[in-house]
């Protein structure tokens, strides 16, 4: 480990004016969030060239699994650098090295056995999923290879998040940009008829080679000299138990956030296939929800990067105990979040039919149906982004200051506890329609308590600026 470096990183997150500090975090973390979302979206806008927008729909009826493994890395991710920012605080190098150990070999082992599980139960998941006849098949093509790069998929999300903790935001970056360059290069070259003519099956081999060599750059850094994780190759199967159970504790919020999107994308694909008037519709819906759902994680991207940030910052002085810097860095970053979730809308009322008709240039037929579909669908969902807001930030504080119930709730709150009796509700008394206002009235319902506990948390972080 450099002392050097970890001294520097020290001064920066405890010295540093807070708002050029938030913005130095953010820009790369943001960078890094738009660069990840690219993942899904390279992958959908080629296979929709290749395939059609059926194979859309596929990827959607795949994603699930990858959620799961997503959730997991973060999990490990958010848990093992809360754990490593507030040592990093007060200067144990002891419980640094044993979070960064601990949750590798932790992660290797949740991943693996989630990998196990698919392979051998992998018709029964899909059809679980909601698959359909029209897409069944090419959801298996690209499942079937996608589950070779699980492994290292997961361990660079945590590795990513374990960068960022430490302060070297700018490697957490490009190891992004890595795995993104990689995708985007391959996925037509794999994919197309100029190429090895594979398919969606390409687009798995491409996203497959993309997060391996991604894990891999970002692995290899964190074993520099320059690096504090300090991970210990020689006795990297060693797990101890109390960080173990402190890491899944605060990370669980995380894990539960993602997961659940898991469980609402099986849920909405499945309403769609009940709902729908035949198989092509709900092949076409399931298509049409596959392209929301990777749009909105592209078009939100910047927020969440904008909130990574924030992360090492609050974690770093609550743990060293100036409460002043995580009010101020909390209270700045919720109103950059509200500015940009309130222009994301907006621009997603005004462009969401362009963004539509990009992923339908390799169909013939119906493609007037599938956008004016989609984007309307998509304006709707859009309605709610504004009052997310407050949601992330009380969530990622949370987790940051190592309070893993109250961020399970506000975790929970959206995406378990409200949408999914909303979903069947409205989706009764609306059809299929009433799947895209689902998400408004969770959004809306959940931002107005969220902003009111925030304001709370607010209150209670000024009586301990004047209680130090």
């Amino acid at each position: 480990m450099d002392q050097t470096i970890n001294q520097k990183n020290d001064n920066m997150l405890k010295k540093m004016n807070i708002k050029k500090l938030l913005i130095k975090l953010a820009i790369p973390s943001t960078l890094a969030m738009i660069v990840n979302a690219l993942y899904n979206l390279v992958d959908t806008f080629f296979v929709s060239l290749g395939e059609g927008t059926d194979a859309i729909g596929a990827l959607t009826i795949a994603y699930p699994i990858q959620l799961i493994i997503l959730a997991i890395g973060l999990m490990l991710g958010v848990g093992s650098s809360s754990v490593f920012s507030r040592a990093f605080g007060r200067h144990d190098l002891d419980t640094m090295k044993k979070a960064v150990n601990t949750a590798i070999i932790l992660n290797v082992i949740l991943t693996l056995s989630v990998s196990l599980i698919t392979y051998i139960f992998l018709e029964d998941l899909l059809l679980f999923f909601g698959a359909t006849e029209g897409n069944i098949d090419y959801a298996r093509d690209y499942l079937l290879i996608i589950l070779i790069a699980l492994i290292p998929f997961s361990l660079g999300v945590m590795m990513n998040n374990l960068t960022r903790a430490e302060g070297r935001v700018k490697i957490a970056m490009w190891s992004l940009v890595i795995g993104a360059g990689f995708n985007i290069v391959l996925d037509p070259i794999f994919i197309f008829e100029w190429g090895f003519n594979l398919g969606v099956q390409g687009a798995a081999y491409a996203t497959a080679i993309a997060k391996t060599a991604a894990f891999i750059y970002i692995f290899l850094q964190a074993l520099s000299k320059k690096s504090s994780l300090a991970i210990d190759l020689k006795h990297i199967y060693r797990i101890d138990l109390s960080a173990a159970k402190e890491m899944i504790a605060v990370g669980l919020p995380s894990f539960a956030r993602v997961a659940m999107g898991s469980v609402l994308i099986i849920i909405v694909n499945n309403l769609i296939k009940d709902y729908s008037a035949s198989v092509t519709m709900a092949t076409t819906y399931q298509s049409i929800y596959g392209v929301i759902n990777r749009l909105i994680r592209f078009s939100l991207m910047p927020g969440f990067g904008l909130v990574q940030g924030m992360v090492p910052i609050v974690g770093y002085n609550f743990g060293a105990k100036k409460y002043d810097r995580v009010y101020e860095v909390m209270s700045f970053a919720s109103k950059l979040l509200l500015a940009y979730f309130t222009f994301a809308l907006v621009m997603i009322m005004f462009f969401s039919p362009a963004l539509f008709s990009i992923f339908t240039k390799g169909e013939t037929e119906n493609v007037d149906q599938f956008i004016n579909l989609g984007s309307s669908a998509f304006r709707i969902v859009a309605i709610g982004f504004s009052f997310v807001t407050y949601q992330v930030i009380l969530s990622s504080g949370y987790q940051a200051m190592g309070y893993p119930i109250r961020a399970f709730i506000v975790a929970l709150s959206r995406r378990f506890i409200l949408f999914i009796p909303f979903a069947f509700l409205l989706t009764y008394i609306m059809g299929i329609d009433g799947i895209w206002w689902t998400f408004v009235v969770a959004d809306f319902v959940t931002g107005v308590i969220s902003y009111i506990v925030y304001k709370i948390e607010m209150k209670e972080l000024k009586t301990k600026i004047v209680g130090v």
